[in-house]
């Protein structure tokens, strides 16, 4: 009898042990009170700071809203664009609104949501450069940041063309990338079409202007988190669809790129 009441027992504490042991992430940021939310900050208008040096932009008000949405505290975490996908999987942060696009491959490594904006991939040079059409991008000194859909497009456009990618170069943070523009270092960047309006609003982009596009893509990005946290991926979802529904997606819109049409997130054929 007794040994069936210590068995009993022990059987009831493994469960418990279990139950806590499999407690996916949206339990335990809830029970711990607050999310870490990765957010790139070099990436204007969706992450920068302010005049104050404080984290703005679209990102970090998504980061807010889901805070907000689950009832915690809020840690931004400041990360450059290859940061976002270790940092994750290291555990550093509990998620990332960080304009990253919905590759296959970087789905083998972590779990995305359905698209919460779409972005068009697009080139910044001199006004001067002569630089008008994808075509005269050949030979030159091309950059874009390390790890990003404008850098894999592009290297994969140039690729389909038979272009020598020996003038094309990394950099390691999209500021970087500007930075390069700047000092002559880069013929051109490749960046997104956001991105550079806001970039042409500054003096000190007087003497450039908005080149080609980079051909036939759309950059959807998504939400991330671990890839096996289904059930933050299952919130994720809702809580995109909820940004939509309550007019706050609109409302962001404008906050940050004024009177600009609302950019839609299907595709025809598919649902998100």
């Amino acid at each position: 009898m007794k040994l069936m009441k210590k068995l009993a027992v022990t059987a009831v504490a493994i469960l418990a042990l279990g139950t806590s042991a499999n407690a996916d992430k949206l339990d335990k940021i809830i029970s711990k009170g607050k999310i870490r939310c990765g957010v790139v900050l070099d990436f204007p208008p969706m992450g920068y700071r302010d005049t104050k040096n404080k984290p703005a932009g679209f990102d970090v008000e998504y980061c807010k809203d889901l805070s907000k949405a689950l009832g915690v505290e809020l840690e931004l975490k400041s990360m450059s664009f290859a940061q976002r996908l270790p940092a994750l999987n290291a555990g550093k942060v509990d998620v990332v609104i960080g304009s990253t696009s919905d590759t296959l491959a970087r789905a083998k490594s972590a779990g995305f949501s359905i698209p919460y904006f779409v972005f068009k991939l697009q080139v910044m040079v001199k006004k001067d450069s002569g630089i008008n059409t994808f075509a005269d991008l050949k030979g030159k000194k091309i950059t874009a940041a390390l790890s990003t859909t404008p850098e894999t497009e592009f290297l994969k456009n140039a690729k389909g063309m038979g272009w020598d990618s020996a003038n094309y170069f990394s950099s390691k943070s999209e500021s970087d990338t500007h930075l390069a523009l700047l000092q002559g270092k880069a013929d051109a960047i490749v960046t997104t079409d956001t991105t550079i309006v806001e970039l042409l609003k500054l003096d000190k982009y007087k003497n450039y202007k908005a080149g080609p596009f980079v051909p036939n893509y759309d950059d959807f990005v998504s939400i991330i988190v671990k890839r096996t946290e289904y059930g933050m991926i299952n919130y994720m979802n809702l809580f995109i669809h909820q940004q939509i529904r309550t007019g706050r997606y609109e409302e962001l819109n404008k906050m940050f790129y004024g009177n600009s049409p609302v950019r839609k997130l299907t595709v025809d054929g598919i649902y998100y």
